[in-house]
């Protein structure tokens, strides 16, 4: 409807002899508007026209009206604005096409016939998966959706680094802590040895030297206790990811490792000297003759940096994925400056890969309480933290309902935590507070799973009443919670281009609160209601948007709580 008007209004601006001007089609903000849809064309077109709006708004009215399809009503409004009142079979027929196609609402075919290649999450091997791992996959696991949503074939690929200093910390620490490839251990115990490898590296120069021999023969594979160790701590870490990507309901396409990507990188480095200068002993990409910063891509010890294993990683994606037409790589903000510098000399190596790859930067979320209980010492760990948020849930619906059931309650916990990342705008840093992130009362996770909950509680109701969803009985006017509906899947349009998820956290809070107030009025389960089923149709809908809504941002939407 909103392209309708747009085309029909860029055709009155010609009649008019007023050249095309930039302006908005949009829904009002203001609910008392009493208006579908609004336009501000006639204080775009004022300057041109050397007229006020208001007399630019009443001749683009007299050429509108009757013109456009399913437009009642069109007003002058304010300063110069147009409201445009649509017709009531608009809304019905857009609960129809819901109740018609229940998976596909909200889809769109914007990015249809593109590869997108998403890359998040990247944990290092060897490390403590912590909770910035947990709030980066909950923003890039929401960008890649998106582009789904939007019709684009999307692979999700994971990069993780399971080379570089920090496994020679953790595999020194493993030796120190007695764990071989014969015992039975645990991530949580490689976490412990690397953070003993850590820490001594910092201290003892007898203990790093050795460290740093063992990168080296990390790299080499030329010693065989070594690559043991390595090889048994590698896959309990991966494993041990597996179980986390899917309590979160990540499933990536594709895995790459630093290790594939290492030697790619050193031959690129050293194979582009005018590129990659000599200074030191080192390879470094001189990033201030460009406005940036200089970085190393291949230090002194001949080992290939991150920034040289990135470079390699654009052209294994590629390889391994086929061609693709986007590239996005989600991480924290804090290496945006590095991210710069690396797309920079991506532009000289592969300057058509370069051109097709965007970073996200997302901000940080901190703990509104200071650090949560953790057993690792220096991190969070997610699991830890997601315990956390699932006990405090567990503990909240057993008062409240007498339900106990630990995995509601930590698919619960992960829809605080995720709707609490990307509540704001991801670019920004935010603060989680458990208390709010688990409120059932309003703009939290939990509040929209139970809205989502109490409408399938609804519908049964209804249906044992015999009150089935339909729309062959239609109201005389639209119900605001209707006219809210048609406006989904403008907002996974908008999402997506201004890689904003929480477009759709707000919609769909504002959707939630909008059912809650029609239900405070309506009788639904009400057989001698003639409207009843009409009421249950627009129950489903909202059901439905919630759903697909809430898949959006990578939450599970239960069907009880």
């Amino acid at each position: 409807m909103k392209e309708t008007i747009r085309h029909s209004i860029t055709d009155a601006l010609k009649s008019l002899g007023i050249e095309a001007v930039d302006f908005v089609v949009d829904y009002p903000t203001d609910k008392s508007a009493h208006a579908d849809y609004f336009s501000n064309v006639a204080m775009a077109a004022s300057k041109q026209a050397g007229q006020a709006p208001r007399v630019i708004a009443e001749q683009l009215l007299a050429a509108l009206e009757g013109t456009i399809p399913h437009v009642a009503s069109i007003e002058v409004a304010g300063p110069g604005f147009l409201n445009f009142i649509v017709s009531r079979e608009v809304f019905t027929d857009t609960l129809n096409t819901i109740l018609q196609n229940e998976e596909a609402w909200g889809r769109n075919q914007s990015w249809k016939g593109k590869k997108v290649v998403v890359e998040y999450t990247d944990p290092n091997p060897f490390k403590e998966f912590h909770i910035g791992h947990l709030f980066t996959n909950a923003v890039g696991e929401s960008i890649a959706r998106l582009f789904m949503m939007n019709g684009a074939d999307t692979k999700r690929v994971n990069y993780q680094g399971d080379v570089g200093l920090h496994v020679a910390h953790a595999i020194y620490g493993m030796q120190q802590l007695g764990l071989t490839p014969e015992s039975t251990f645990s991530a949580r115990d490689l976490g412990r040895a690397y953070a003993l490898g850590a820490t001594i590296y910092k201290t003892d120069e007898v203990a790093a030297l050795a460290i740093r021999d063992i990168n080296k023969k990390i790299y080499s594979k030329e010693d065989s206790t070594i690559n043991t160790l390595y090889d048994a701590g590698r896959t309990v870490s991966l494993e041990y990811f597996e179980t986390i990507y899917a309590l979160v309901d990540t499933k990536f396409d594709e895995y790459f490792f630093e290790s594939e990507a290492g030697p790619r990188g050193k031959e690129l480095v050293l194979n582009n000297p005018e590129i990659f200068l000599e200074s030191d002993g080192a390879r470094i990409y001189d990033g201030e003759s460009k406005g940036l910063h200089t970085r190393v891509f291949l230090n002194k010890e001949g080992l290939p940096t991150y920034e040289a294993k990135e470079l390699a990683l654009a052209k294994l994606k590629e390889e391994r994925l086929g061609q693709y037409d986007h590239s996005v790589i989600s991480t924290a903000n804090e290496i945006t400056e590095y991210f710069k510098v690396l797309l920079s000399a991506m532009g000289e190596v592969y300057p058509g890969l370069a051109a097709k790859t965007e970073h996200i930067g997302h901000g940080t979320v901190r703990l509104a309480s200071g650090k949560m209980s953790s057993r690792t010492g220096d991190v969070i760990a997610a699991i830890d933290f997601i315990d956390e948020v699932a006990g405090a849930t567990f503990e909240k619906m057993k008062i409240s309902s007498g339900l106990e059931d630990m995995e509601l309650s930590r698919d619960i916990a992960i829809a605080a935590i995720k709707y609490a990342t990307l509540r704001g705008n991801i670019l920004q840093n935010s603060v989680f507070d458990k208390d709010s992130a688990l409120s059932f009362e309003g703009d939290s996770g939990p509040y929209l799973q139970y809205t989502y909950a109490r409408i399938q509680s609804v519908l049964d109701k209804a249906k044992e009443a015999g009150v089935f969803p339909s729309i062959q009985v239609v109201p005389p006017s639209a119900y605001a919670v209707e006219k809210l509906l048609a406006q989904f899947p403008s907002v996974i349009i908008s999402a997506l281009a201004d890689r904003a998820p929480h477009k759709v956290t707000g919609y769909l809070t504002e959707l939630a609160g909008e059912f809650n107030s029609f239900y405070a009025h309506e009788k639904i389960a009400d057989a001698s209601d003639e409207y009843a089923t009409y009421k249950a149709a627009v129950a489903k809908a909202v059901a439905t948007t919630l759903k697909n809504g809430l898949w959006t941002l990578g939450i599970k939407a239960p069907e009880r709580m």
